[in-house]
């Protein structure tokens, strides 16, 4: 049963910048379903307003949902709303987020992560029991977030439309949110002191990522607090930097303390409350205390100027936490931390010269987007409302994937195991391999998504192993708290700790709660992973036993020191991307007769086309492949049908300028491109080499009917084959305004250039324009030719478009030079006047 409105236990009295604007909140909401609410970090937005809403007529005693982008300020939030109340978290507020919850029935705030909020969605989409769903520190622009804003309108439109929306964050476009929200905007001012700004120099080999970096830090860390009061807030990437910075710092007159994500409760709470002895504090922190986190005592900052953000990793083929540049708004918000409680001083250890992106790139634009996919499939409908749409791109790359998992009919409709992957919670490639798996290798499943979702655990020259199984062997030995096996691995004991808790959970979620009831085979890892990493399946090249062809197509190669040499069928879980070959990273071989079993249906028989450079003709094949790596090859007659694609393939291969160009034929393509370049929209078709070569099969496959040769092409055959392209229209606005050539006063017509990214050039002989003031044009007459005038011997003399005033300033120093080397020919005092003429002066 809910508590009533009367059972509700007063707030904290303490007064937080928006608390000024709560009447408005409550005031917007009460006739509007959607709000748009702009406050600066410790303005009191996460904690003072959903406890404000819990009283209004439209809630009816149900539930307020708040999604967080961090688990730790999930945590944090929530202890801190139930703290102000008297109560302890999962009474009136609790908190969801992956693998821990804290909630009962008497919950009527709920904070909650990640794709929690989109899992409610799609199980019930009316949401029984929810009057609001809050979206925290929005300006992050995490991709659930952005996808959990986009199902809320859709089910507000369409099943709910009493549902609250409320978009709360620190720094927004708001006019653009509320334009795409179509809601109103409340905006607190917050409340801050001034911050200084200063860029201490580094010395040489103290920039990141250079090991001197801890070194200009602790100097830094120690300048900060001799300049300033209270305690020190230093901003580093991720816990590796901040370990290194820990051991840097130590010494200096000041608790040390660090705030990062994977911290136990008990760490984490250490973070957010002042000193039990009341000594200054040096709080080594990641991007969660940028905006969700409020710590008390900060009068000084220290910005690294990075942070790890979600980036899609070609090479492993999932979205990866890569070190980037923070964005200009972060840098301001990073240095807001220094000005809460009075003046402040924001140290910034990157040069001032250095320029940041005004804003931070939403996850959209720029992660894997397999989950996002998946969710839209199961959701019913790809057109939602979005603030930045998915990259068209991307999204089909992520539905291509999702046919191979064998989540999506190739029509691209949502099957059984889709539902079932999207229902794990995983990445769908990790969660197909643990639905895959057989009974007895579930829960080996889990532990092989715990340890590819973390770091390598392997430390030192253990960590360049590129056989997975020696990982997988790392956590067995830790779970089995065999020292000496651990050791062995150089494993890193925090790590594996880490990824048990990980594993353990997914266990738990997979209902897989028995270890296997023997040791893993050699080829048992791998043929669980190659259901999550179908396209990448490689097979050893005979010929180059360090090389593979990946079932997608690309090839790959073994590291110099590879534990695999040997293996004639590797699953690749991680790679370097190469233009040619990647670098397999780590994998784990796998039996073949697993492909048979549960990828029959990527097994094929193919005619196959090749060009054979050597010959220059065309070589024809029936090939056994599985996806596309070729298991079986026999060499067959070519077939007439066969000829043009494989001869178009091959002028694709070796470019345009195989083929039999005349002069007139490039000259027609620099005409018409020269006609397109001043024309932003011409009708003339695009003759360059990227578009003729997309489409060969319309222009110049007519041409090759026949032919089984590239060399049987005749340079008049492919001239015809490129003018076909023109209708009578084209052709006569060509000739009209970029014509072949132009009379000239000579009465001879002379050839007009048209050189690439140039002005048009009529090369003529000085003497055949005598009388002529203007240079001649085109286009109809809005590009004036550029005039190489040359000598009688056809050397070139000026090059000008003013050719009056050529007459005018040049000519006579020309005259009074060549008159004497060319006695033959006319040299007139008045060039206006004389006769043009290609000829030498007649005998007398």
């Amino acid at each position: 049963m809910r508590p009533s409105s009367s059972s509700i236990r007063p707030l904290s009295k303490t007064a937080f910048p928006i608390d000024e604007v709560l009447a408005d909140v409550r005031g917007s909401l009460a006739v509007h379903p959607r709000l748009v609410l702009e406050a600066p970090p410790g303005a009191g937005k996460t904690t003072r307003v959903p406890p404000a809403l819990l009283d209004e007529a439209w809630m009816q005693g149900r539930r307020i949902l708040m999604l967080e982008p961090r688990r730790i300020a999930a945590r944090a939030a929530a202890g801190f709303m139930a703290a102000a109340r008297g109560e302890r978290v999962g009474e009136c507020v609790g908190y969801r987020i992956r693998h821990e919850a804290k909630v009962s029935a008497a919950t009527r705030i709920e904070v909650i992560t990640e794709g929690i909020l989109t899992r409610l969605l799609q199980d019930d989409p009316e949401l029984p029991g929810v009057a609001a769903i809050l979206f925290d520190e929005f300006h992050e622009r995490h991709l659930h977030g952005d996808l959990g804003a986009a199902l809320a309108r859709d089910v507000q439109a369409t099943l709910r439309p009493d549902l609250r929306l409320v978009i709360m964050s620190a720094t927004l476009d708001g006019e653009r949110i509320a334009r795409w929200f179509d809601a109103p905007r409340v905006t607190s001012a917050g409340r801050s002191f001034a911050v200084r700004i200063e860029h201490p120099p580094a010395r040489n080999g103290e920039n990141w990522p250079e090991r001197g970096w801890t070194t200009h830090l602790r100097r830094v860390v120690a300048q900060a607090l001799a300049e300033s009061e209270g305690d020190v807030l230093v901003f580093l990437p991720g816990r590796r930097e901040i370990d290194a910075a820990r051991t840097s710092i130590h010494g200096l007159d000041a608790e040390l303390v660090v705030l990062h994500g994977e911290l136990s409760l008990d760490d984490q709470h250490a973070a957010l409350v002042e000193s039990a002895t009341g000594a200054r504090r040096v709080v080594l922190a990641t991007n969660v205390a940028e905006s969700s986190l409020t710590l008390p005592g900060i009068r000084a900052v220290v910005d690294s100027g990075l942070a790890r953000e979600p980036r899609l990793d070609v090479n492993s083929g999932f979205s990866r936490l890569q070190t980037v540049n923070i964005s200009q708004a972060s840098a301001d918000q990073r240095a807001g931390r220094a000005g809460r409680l009075g003046p402040g001083v924001a140290y910034r250890l990157w040069p001032q010269s250095r320029r940041l992106d005004p804003s931070r790139t939403p996850e959209i634009a720029q992660v894997e987007l397999a989950q996002l996919v998946l969710e839209l499939k199961a959701w019913g409908s790809t057109t939602l409302s979005w603030l930045d749409p998915p990259p068209a791109g991307a999204f089909a790359q992520a539905s291509d994937l999702l046919v191979a998992l064998g989540a999506l009919e190739p029509g691209a409709a949502l099957n059984a195991l889709g539902r079932e992957l999207l229902a794990f919670g995983a990445h769908p490639r990790l969660a197909a391999a643990v639905l895959r798996a057989s009974p007895q290798d579930r829960a080996l499943a889990c532990d092989l998504v715990a340890l590819i979702e973390a770091r390598n655990p392997l430390r030192g020259l253990a960590a360049r192993d590129d056989d997975f199984r020696r990982r997988t062997n790392a956590l067995a030995a830790w779970r089995g708290r065999d020292t000496r096996a651990i050791a062995e691995h150089a494993a890193d004991r925090g790590a594996l700790a880490a990824i048990q808790q990980s594993a353990d959970a997914w266990r738990r979620r997979a209902r897989a709660l028995r270890e296997r009831s023997e040791t893993p085979g050699p080829t048992t890892i791998g043929d669980i992973l190659i259901h999550a990493f179908p396209d990448r399946i490689a097979r050893q090249d005979s010929n180059h036993p360090r090389r593979y062809q990946l079932a997608n197509g690309r090839g790959a190669r073994l590291i110099e020191e590879s534990s695999l040499f040997g293996e004639p069928w590797l699953v690749v879980i991680d790679l370097r991307y190469d233009e040619r070959d990647s670098l397999i990273l780590a994998a784990a071989p796998f039996a073949e007769a697993v492909l048979e079993r549960d990828f029959a249906s990527m097994f094929s028989n193919a005619r196959a086309l090749r060009w054979n450079r050597e010959t220059r003709a065309i070589e024809a094949f029936e090939e056994h492949r599985f996806a596309s790596i070729v298991l079986e090859r026999r060499s067959v007659p070519a077939r007439p049908e066969d000829a043009v694609p494989a001869l178009i393939a091959a002028v694709r291969e070796l470019g345009l300028e195989v083929l039999p160009w005349s002069e007139s034929a490039i000259e027609l393509r620099r005409r018409v491109a020269f006609l397109r370049r001043i024309e932003t929209e011409s009708a003339l078709p695009d003759f360059s080499d990227a578009r003729l070569l997309d489409t060969l099969e319309t222009w110049l496959a007519p041409a090759l009917s026949g032919k089984r040769r590239l060399d049987a092409l005749r340079t008049e055959e492919l001239s015809d084959a490129l003018a076909a392209q023109l209708d009578y229209a084209m052709r006569r606005q060509l000739d009209e305004q970029a014509p072949v050539a132009i009379k000239v006063p000579s009465g001879l017509e002379r050839r007009v250039s048209y050189p690439v990214d140039a002005s048009p050039v009529l090369a003529v002989k000085l003497q055949e324009l005598f009388g002529l003031a203007e240079s001649p044009r085109v286009a109809n007459g809005r590009i004036a030719l550029t005039l190489h005038l040359l000598s009688p011997a056809g050397r070139p003399i000026q090059v000008t478009q003013d050719l009056r005033g050529f007459w005018e300033r040049t000519y006579p120093e020309v005259k009074k030079e060549l008159k004497g080397r060319y006695p033959k020919h006319p040299w007139p005092d008045d060039p206006w006047t004389a006769v043009a003429t290609h000829r030498a002066k007649p005998r007398r």
